[in-house]
């Protein structure tokens, strides 16, 4: 039987995590909690870096779009499927799942990319101290920040394009709970070679550039803190550069175990629940990474939220 031409595929049917009916509403009320935990504690590291001219410096400018882009990242994929889960309708249409893909690896390269220049800026901070101010000077904080939009738009939009040159069957099914790339590719009809082969090249170069940015900058940082070894200098150190590095390490482990080595057919669960982790648990986190442990940010927190002023800047 010849299969139908995408055109004519109006939705599909997105199979969701599996979860038994008596505990739907548990994990209903798990998700939503999580979802709006990131997206109010995203937007209070927007709202403090904006308000607060203490915080108007490289690092929290870079912040706060990495924190817009988070809540971006959640909203494409969790409002759905709390949608999906309380009305037990699996349902998404063509275009909404086109959409997803595209804003699926948009975000998720941005979030890449400014990880990557976020480890950048630590390194010139710890590493070229003197010379900071003059090396991340706004034009060029600008300009990182435009990259990687811009880099992570073209992403996108190419293997969306690819995408959308696929032929799906009547009744396609996609085993996840939002349209990821990896699972839409499985569920064509078509012939998926190029896109898959596009995924592993390009894609994997845009998946080890950044990270080689980020390992680069911290063993560089590690070997200049080894050279002069100081209690102060190495606890300085773990306290701006361990946090990213632990959000890091948990979404590339993430996406690494998702993409580049993926679970057998009959550990498809494993895949979600990995997906889970860099679509919600991740962005969830990022609020509580860089503001609990980050005294510039409590402070900031304490100015706006207090009636004292007091002058934290220094």
């Amino acid at each position: 039987m010849r299969p139908e031409n995408q055109s004519r595929v109006s939705e599909f049917l997105l199979l969701g995590l599996r979860i038994p009916p008596e505990q739907q509403g548990l994990f209903f009320a798990l998700f939503l909690c999580m979802y709006l935990t990131t997206v109010l504690g995203n937007l209070l590291i927007i709202l403090l870096i904006r308000l607060d001219s203490c915080l108007h410096t490289p690092m929290y400018f870079f912040l706060s779009h990495l924190a817009f882009s988070d809540i971006s990242f959640s909203s494409i994929t969790v409002p759905k499927m709390l949608i999906n889960m309380q009305i037990q309708c699996q349902s998404i249409t063509y275009a909404e799942c086109i959409l997803q893909v595209y804003f699926f690896i948009f975000f998720g390269c941005l979030d890449s990319f400014l990880l990557a220049v976020m480890a950048y800026d630590r390194y010139v901070a710890i590493c070229h101290p003197l010379h900071y101010t003059t090396i991340m000077r706004n034009e060029l904080c600008i300009i990182l920040v435009a990259g990687c939009w811009v880099s992570s738009c073209a992403q996108a939009l190419l293997h969306t394009l690819f995408v959308d040159q696929l032929s799906f069957c009547a009744g396609t099914t996609i085993p996840h709970f939002f349209c990821d790339l990896a699972v839409v590719l499985k569920s064509s009809c078509s012939d998926t070679s190029l896109n898959e082969l596009l995924i592993l090249t390009e894609g994997g170069l845009i998946f080890i550039l950044p990270l080689s940015v980020i390992l680069g900058s911290y063993i560089r940082m590690a070997l200049i803190i080894l050279k002069l070894p100081s209690l102060k200098r190495v606890s300085k150190a773990l306290s701006t550069c361990g946090s990213h590095l632990f959000v890091v390490f948990l979404y590339y482990g993430t996406i690494a175990g998702v993409y580049y080595f993926p679970s057998s057919g009959s550990s498809k669960d494993k895949d979600m629940i990995a997906s889970l982790m860099y679509m919600v648990v991740t962005p969830m986190l990022n609020p509580f990474i860089y503001s609990l442990r980050n005294k510039d940010m409590k402070h900031a927190f304490q100015k706006i939220f207090r009636t004292e002023n007091i002058p934290w800047c220094r």
